[in-house]
C-alpha cells in the first residue's frame, strides 16, 4: 500500500492511502471511510477478500486526523469534495464506498453529492441525520455516547469540556465487540492510536460536531444502491439510525444482525464487499 500527500486547491493536504498506486489494471475502486476517532488506512482484516475479488482500496484521513489539514467547521457534505479530488489525482472516474460508524455517514455524501461516479454505497453501523422526523436520535445509545454526542450538540465549547475529561467506557461495547476487538479486528487499535496521537481530540470533536449538524445533503439523494449493516446490539449507534435511513434511501438493503455490536457487525464486511463487487463490475 501507498501513501502520498495531495495538496488541494484550497491549500488543505489530505493524507491517502492506495493499495493498487500505480496501476492502471481498471480493478474496481473501493473508497473506505474510517471512523471516529481513526486515521484512514483500509481495513486490514477484509484485504484477503478484496484480493480475492480484485478490488482496490482507497482512502483518507479526513481533516485533521493523520496527515491530513484540519478543517474546523466541516459538514458531513464536504468528504464528498475530498473525495472527488483523491479519485481526480489518481485517475479514477467510478468507484464504490464503505464506512463504518462515523464513516458511513461520509459515504452517503458522495452517494447523494457525487451521483455520476458512485456506483454504490455499504454503510456499517452509521448514523441518520441528527433531528431526523420521526427519530429518538438518542434512545438506545450507552451512557458515553449519549454523554458524548449530547454534548456535541450544545456547541463546540460543552464538546471540547466533554472530551478534556472524558476516559474510555468498556460498556459501550458488548461482548461480541470486545471479542472482535481482541480477534480479527484487533486492528482497529493501529488506527485509534494515531488518531489521538499526543491526546489531541480535535478532530475528533470536529467529526462529532459535524454529526450533530445539518449534513448538507439528504439521504433520500442517494440514488446508487445501498447496502446498510448494522448490529441490533449496538450501544453506540443503535440499530434505529439504520432502520430510518432504509426508509429514506430509494435503492436499499437493510441486513440487521441480532448478536452483532458497533464492532462486530464488521465480520459481515466480507459479504459487503461481494455485495459491492457484484454491482461494480456488472
Amino acid at each position: 500500500m501507498r501513501e502520498t500527500d495531495l495538496e488541494l486547491d484550497d491549500g488543505r493536504g489530505l493524507h491517502v492511502y492506495d493499495t493498487g498506486a500505480g496501476e492502471s489494471d481498471g480493478r474496481p475502486v473501493v473508497f473506505w471511510h474510517h471512523g471516529t476517532p481513526n486515521i484512514g488506512a483500509p481495513p486490514e482484516p477484509l484485504f484477503p477478500v478484496s484480493e480475492r475479488l480484485g478490488i482496490r482500496w482507497v482512502s483518507y484521513d479526513r481533516p485533521g486526523y493523520g496527515g491530513s489539514t484540519p478543517r474546523p467547521g466541516r459538514d458531513v457534505a464536504s468528504a464528498a469534495a475530498d473525495v472527488a479530488a483523491v479519485a481526480d489525482e489518481l485517475g479514477i472516474e467510478r468507484f464504490a464506498v464503505m464506512g463504518h460508524s462515523g464513516g458511513a455517514p461520509h459515504a452517503l455524501a458522495c452517494g447523494a453529492l457525487l451521483p455520476d461516479r458512485v456506483l454504490a454505497v455499504v454503510g456499517l453501523a452509521g448514523l441518520a441525520p441528527f433531528g431526523a422526523e420521526g427519530l429518538d436520535w438518542f434512545a438506545g445509545m450507552s451512557d458515553s455516547s449519549l454523554a458524548s454526542l449530547g454534548a456535541a450538540a450544545e456547541g463546540r465549547a460543552a464538546k471540547e469540556a466533554r472530551e478534556a475529561s472524558a476516559e474510555y467506557d468498556p460498556e459501550m461495547f458488548t461482548p461480541a465487540d470486545h471479542a472482535a476487538l481482541t480477534g480479527e479486528w484487533s486492528w482497529i487499535g493501529d488506527v485509534v492510536g494515531p488518531a489521538l496521537k499526543a491526546g489531541h481530540p480535535a478532530a475528533l470533536i470536529d467529526d462529532d460536531l459535524a454529526y450533530v449538524a445539518p449534513w448538507g445533503f439528504d439521504p433520500g439523494q442517494v440514488k446508487a444502491p445501498v447496502l446498510l449493516l448494522h448490529g441490533e446490539s449496538d450501544r453506540v449507534v443503535p440499530s434505529s439510525h439504520s432502520r430510518w435511513l432504509a426508509g429514506r434511501c430509494p435503492s436499499v438493503e437493510l441486513r440487521l444482525v441480532p448478536a452483532a455490536g458497533h464492532i462486530s457487525v464488521l465480520a459481515e464486511g466480507a459479504d459487503a464487499l461481494e455485495w459491492l463487487a457484484e454491482r461494480v463490475t456488472s
